[in-house]
């Protein structure tokens, strides 16, 4: 979907796998892909956990859909939302969806909105399972957008090894013996990690995204297609995800296995792949 002003978004809200504290977050994430026209959360609001969001009902003009328990110990929130959203779907009243939740139950709708031909976004925590991630065509952390996210990590200092004096040259023959022996220094490693799921970067999925979007001539991928590539490939990626908020400073934290070069406009920026 291509994003403007014009699009219309609906964020429906599963209340029991939702965060009240994040919600200005959460709506504005929806926002960088339209405007939001229908914002509703379903929950049974008998229950005192739900007493955090009816404080912000109001303020956020969320219109709460009341579903109480039909059995002790299960409800009918994911229903309720999955039939609202068909509902909303087939009316036509809005260009994509945001789902917020953290619930596999949501896949299935997930996958019609986008057979639809429609956007489908999802906010949730690290520990959603796959298919309602990859059901979605953008997926975002919580953890990301909660105000105490952790800023980036760095590399690690070398240190030398404790109890180990380094050995003393000799003039001479040590020199000659290091000239000849010496293997040319490794490029250094990237070092980038998730903050989210402490994993270390998918190199495999950098290059995929570079292979679809590159110019076989240049050899050069324009970071834009490049940024909407990693998306295609994997909808959770999210510069916010490595503790970065520019994607030149992401690009650049891909050394030595990218590189960014800038055009001669100095603003149109590209990406290739080594030094």
């Amino acid at each position: 979907m291509v994003v403007t002003e014009a699009n219309k978004i609906a964020v429906l809200i599963d209340g029991d796998n939702a965060e009240a504290q994040l919600i200005d977050q959460i709506l504005n994430e929806a926002s960088k892909y339209g405007r939001v026209t229908i914002k509703r959360i379903y929950a049974d609001f008998t229950t005192h956990r739900m007493n955090s969001w009816k404080e912000q009902l109001n303020v956020h003009a969320i219109r709460p859909i009341q579903k109480f328990a039909y059995t002790k110990g299960k409800n009918s929130t994911d229903s309720a939302l999955i039939i609202d959203a068909m509902d909303v779907m087939h009316s036509k009243l809005v260009d994509g969806f945001c789902i917020v939740s953290s619930d596999s139950d949501y896949t299935g709708i997930a996958n019609r909105i986008r057979e639809e031909g429609m956007f489908v976004m999802g906010i949730g925590q690290a520990h959603t399972p796959e298919a309602f991630v990859k059901a979605c065509d953008n997926f975002t952390y919580t953890e990301i957008l909660s105000p105490s996210a952790k800023k980036v990590p760095k590399a690690p200092k070398k240190t030398k090894a404790a109890g180990r004096p380094e050995p003393k040259e000799q003039p001479g023959k040590d020199k000659q013996k290091k000239a000849v022996t010496a293997a040319p220094a490794e490029p250094e490693k990237v070092y980038l990690t998730n903050l989210v799921t402490h994993q270390p970067i998918d190199m495999g999925m950098v290059e995929k995204a570079f292979e679809m979007v590159y110019d076989g001539l240049t050899g050069l991928a324009l970071a834009s297609r490049m940024g909407n590539a990693l998306k295609k490939v994997d909808p959770t990626f999210d510069i916010r995800n490595y503790g970065h908020n520019s994607f030149r400073k992401f690009l650049e934290a891909l050394s030595p296995k990218f590189s960014v070069v800038l055009d001669k406009d100095g603003q149109t920026m590209s990406v290739k792949r080594g030094l």
